[in-house]
């Protein structure tokens, strides 16, 4: 295990003779990362791996994280097997609470104790809270009365949004306000993580101007995939699979934004349909776990698809489970880049999603259109909350073996180009040297 090198320590560490303004003599960057909390899924990975990573010659990285409120699984355990040891503000976490009072102030204290030259947050909580610590740090110095302010700068990663599909229309337009206002008064730079997710965020919400966004892909480690075949049977001899049956997988959280009825309705019209027609055997597997636990297994039965359907619940073993399946659905309301679908191409899988988010860059150009769906570079597409159209293109997947093939292929070759961890890395290398060039 790598020791961690960036707890609580003194602000005269690493050569840090600092003044008010912030600035120091020492010669590496000094990152404080913030997100609100550890749960599983793609932004846990993504702060740990920076965090790791940019703990170097070059950079020093702290991060702050709050708790996992109950119903969500903790993925505390990513960051202890990178050596990372996060700096925990109890009274941060998700939900809007009178706390976030106090976890403001402690991260602010914290923050002064680092004497950061950027703060970057991540998620919307963190990010409303960090960025206007972070505003506090910049401008609570009396050296602001002679116009020099710290000279620290801000940044913020949009993993997803909420800007439709999480909330009431009052409260969305409520959050949609604090964005817009955070973005003018306290962002340096917005990062956000494929070209659909900067038009909608900027072009259609209006978050933002132009020059503040950069468009950085998240990465992942794709040599824990290389060797999938070997680990193929595994989840297929766990959960009882026959050797032709064809296990179409969705992995996420089970909340409402991951839409998991929609993937019970399909396998509905499956069961359905395949008492008339002799049908490939399909098999439907759910992996994650979450608050709507129950009412899907209910859902499952009443639908009368409980004996298609697998609930699994959360997996700490990525490379096995993929392994395991033929295809990787997603069936959201609502997306940024989702990890699932990028590691089911890292495995060889072909996909299947509704057109949300950044699925819409991840899948590519639309080649032709079907009855309902899309056949695009690298996967299909349907429309949101479409049961039959979805179910028209999985039976198109499972039917066509040539197209899940040229699919894979073109899947796997977009992957290793473009979301590999190292290319991560290096572009947030490259900004904060920008950021920093004062």
């Amino acid at each position: 295990m790598i020791s961690p090198q960036f707890t609580v320590h003194s602000p005269q560490s690493e050569k840090q003779i600092a003044d008010d303004t912030g600035q120091t003599t020492k010669d590496k960057i000094k990152i404080v990362r913030i997100i609100a909390r550890l749960n599983v899924g793609g932004p846990a990975r993504h702060v740990v791996w920076l965090t790791k990573e940019l703990q170097d010659g070059e950079f020093q990285t702290a991060l702050l994280t709050g708790r996992i409120p109950e119903g969500e699984e903790d993925m505390n355990y990513f960051a202890v097997e990178n050596g990372v040891a996060p700096v925990f503000i109890k009274e941060m976490s998700r939900e809007l609470s009178p706390r976030d009072v106090v976890s403001l102030w402690k991260i602010y204290r914290q923050i002064r104790r680092e004497k950061p030259d950027i703060i970057h947050t991540h998620t919307a909580k963190a990010g409303t809270i960090g960025r206007v610590a972070g505003f506090l740090y910049r401008w609570l110095t009396p050296r602001t009365l002679i116009g020099k302010p710290r000279r620290v700068k801000l940044v913020h990663t949009y993993h997803g949004h909420v800007f439709h599909s999480y909330y009431g229309s009052l409260k969305t337009k409520i959050f949609l306000s604090i964005e817009k206002t955070l973005a003018r008064l306290t962002t340096d730079k917005i990062v956000v993580i494929s070209n659909q997710q900067y038009r909608e965020i900027h072009e259609k919400f209006g978050v933002g101007k132009e020059r503040q966004f950069k468009i950085i892909p998240i990465g992942i480690d794709l040599e824990s995939f290389s060797n999938w075949q070997s680990k193929r049977n595994i989840l297929r001899e766990e959960i009882g699979a026959e050797n032709n049956e064809i296990l179409v997988g969705l992995i996420g959280r089970l909340t409402e934004v991951k839409n998991h009825s929609l993937f019970l309705k399909i396998a509905k019209i499956y069961k359905e349909n395949k008492k008339n027609i002799d049908f490939p055997k399909l098999k439907f597997v759910i992996i994650g776990d979450g608050h709507l636990r129950e009412k899907l297994e209910n859902e499952a039965e009443t639908l009368g698809v409980k004996d298609l359907v697998v609930f699994v619940g959360n997996r700490n073993d990525a490379d096995v489970f993929y392994a395991g399946l033929d295809i990787v659905a997603l069936t959201s309301l609502n997306e940024g880049t989702p990890l699932s679908l990028i590691e089911a191409m890292a495995n060889e899988k072909a996909i299947i999603s509704t057109s949300v988010g950044g699925v819409v860059d991840l899948l590519g150009e639309a080649q032709t259109e079907e009855n309902g769906f899309q056949i695009c570079e690298r996967g299909l597409r349907t429309a949101s909350n479409d049961a039959e159209s979805f179910y028209r293109g999985l039976l198109c997947l499972v039917n066509n073996e040539k197209l899940r093939e040229t699919l894979v292929e073109n899947g796997k070759k977009f992957v290793e180009a473009r979301y590999n961890k190292e290319r991560l890395v290096r572009d947030i290398k490259n900004l904060y040297h920008n950021l920093t060039r004062f």
